[in-house]
């Protein structure tokens, strides 16, 4: 029997362009990882403080400073979490420009809002001008995170499709520890080194801004503009191969398709869409619900908490950043061989464990003023690595992967914005609360997350279908109107208007599935 899931009939070779391409516009994800590490360490430098939060240097520097409440400052917390309010209105944005001018333009104006964004946080005096640099920075992510995972889903073999999307989530993980790194060498360069700190996302920035130039455009997006010869010749380039028949007639269908849908939102909000786009938001949320932002936000501060120095707390930052990249890796090996579900799934666990774990030991040992002693403090760096890893190689990638790769051409890059901006939301939320809910919670924030996951479990075991090796554009045909849950949002309209405007795409299939 057939395997209807791997489509090796879409001929393909992997060449040096098409790589240099993936990995230039992964530094969109390197972007936004540095800018979510870079924060945390900042944070906890003194001469920041000074200078922009000097309530909080004063109550850092109290003897008998509440360990769960040191850092709780509502504007400290808005200099870390402006930048996903800015990333959560920029996504829709960036949404229209992906349609009208293309994948390619889009990269290159969201490396323009990073190197703005670098630029006013490195010379700010004021608080409105830290504030501004990091709006402008959250236009940046908004505009990087809404094109970079579908560029990187158009562009990819559909057998090798997600592991070259997760490449930008590896690239977000290498950001993380870059930061680190930066934060480290920086925390001891006094009154300037938080400059040099939040200056350095200029080098990110400028790879992007590089890529941009360098890129192809995808064949998607120059199909669905009209520029169908390109398409062809640029597809037969990323491919490499001239025998790219059958996948570019598939796509030309995808377009006609998409260009007869005059209203991709009220297409997006219809019944038959209703399964897509819950997945892809719930993907979004639950990500931030299983505290990862929480604990790589603020990782320094974390391990200050529970007893170490500010240079060793940075230094197991780092640790922690390694432990993120390393287990990207395994991600990108399984996820086309293993499948989503099983990662997602596995990953619930060692993250329920983890987070209980790491309760039980602040519950019962750190008070509001003592440290923990030495061996307790390294068992919950251990912990926090062996969280880190099980969320790198399952709902870190595959909650970019999965809201990426599900919509129909009419409604995906409307989509996925609604996906951006819900990650960008929860991620604003998460950021702006978790301190004070360290402080008022304390130990039972991380009781809180796992019951979090729990319930992430449980949706990955019910409701989300497994889309390993399935083409892009026929996901709906072969993934959604065949689960046994989401198949009754599938209404008949939907069936009956498919199948008059594309017949030919049904032969497609069919005789791709017979060269099987």
């Amino acid at each position: 029997m057939a395997n209807k899931g791997n489509f090796e009939a879409f001929k393909s070779k992997i060449t040096k362009y098409v790589v240099t391409c993936w990995i230039l516009a992964s530094c969109g994800g390197l972007m936004f990882g540095y800018d979510i590490g870079i924060s945390g360490g900042v944070t906890a430098m003194d001469n920041f403080l000074i200078k922009f939060f000097p309530a909080v240097y004063e109550r850092k520097l109290q003897v008998k400073e509440d360990n769960y409440c040191k850092y709780d400052n509502h504007y400290l917390q808005l200099f870390t979490s402006s930048l996903y309010l800015a990333a959560l209105v920029s996504s829709f944005l960036a949404s229209k420009v992906c349609i009208k001018y293309g994948r390619k333009p889009t990269i290159l104006v969201a490396s323009s809002f990073f190197l703005l964004g670098a630029a006013l946080s490195a010379a700010a005096e004021f608080i409105w001008m830290l504030i501004l640099g990091r709006i402008a920075l959250g236009f940046g992510v908004g505009f990087g995170n809404e094109v970079v995972p579908l560029f990187l889903s158009e562009i990819a073999p559909v057998q090798h499709r997600g592991a070259v999307n997760i490449l930008f989530q590896l690239f977000v993980t290498i950001g993380i520890l870059f930061a680190n790194l930066v934060n480290y060498f920086t925390s001891s360069i006094h009154s300037w080194g938080w400059r040099l700190s939040l200056g350095l996302a200029a080098i990110p920035a400028c790879f992007l801004f590089i890529g941009s130039l360098v890129i192809s455009e995808t064949p998607t997006s120059l199909i669905e503009r009209n520029r169908e010869t390109e398409g062809l010749m640029t597809l037969k380039k990323i491919r490499g191969v001239e025998n790219v028949d059958l996948e570019f007639e598939q796509i030309k269908i995808a377009c006609e398709r998409a260009r007869e849908v005059k209203d991709p939102f009220k297409k997006l909000m219809k019944l038959s869409s209703m399964p897509l786009l819950v997945i892809a938001i719930m993907m979004q949320i639950f990500q931030q619900f299983t505290g990862i932002n929480a604990i790589m936000f603020y990782a320094p501060v974390l391990f200050q908490t529970v007893g170490f120095e500010n240079d060793a707390s940075l230094l197991s930052a780092i640790i922690i950043g390694l432990v993120n990249v390393f287990s990207t890796l395994v991600s990108i090996y399984a996820v086309d061989k293993v499948g989503r579900r099983k990662l997602l799934l596995q990953a619930c666990v060692q993250m329920f464990i983890s987070q209980i774990a790491i309760g039980a030991i602040l519950l019962a040992q750190l008070k509001s003023t003592n440290s923990l002693e030495e061996g307790l403090a390294s068992i919950v760096v251990v912990l926090v690595c062996l969280f880190v890893m099980s969320f790198a190689w399952s709902w870190g990638p595959l909650g970019w992967l999965i809201p990426s790769e599900i919509f129909p051409l009419e409604t995906r890059t409307l989509g996925y914005a609604f996906a951006v901006s819900s990650n960008m939301l929860f991620t604003f939320l998460i950021a702006q609360a978790f301190l004070s809910m360290m402080c008022h919670m304390r130990a039972f924030i991380f009781f809180f997350f796992a019951c979090w996951i729990v319930v992430m479990g449980l949706f990955v075991l019910f409701l989300l279908p497994e889309t390993k090796n399935v083409p892009i554009d026929i996901m709906v045909e072969r993934v959604w109107k065949r689960h046994p849950i989401w198949k009754r949002f599938m209404d008949d309209e939907s069936k009956t208007a498919h199948h008059s405007r594309n017949v030919g795409g049904d032969d497609i299939i069919n005789d791709i599935e017979g060269k099987i």
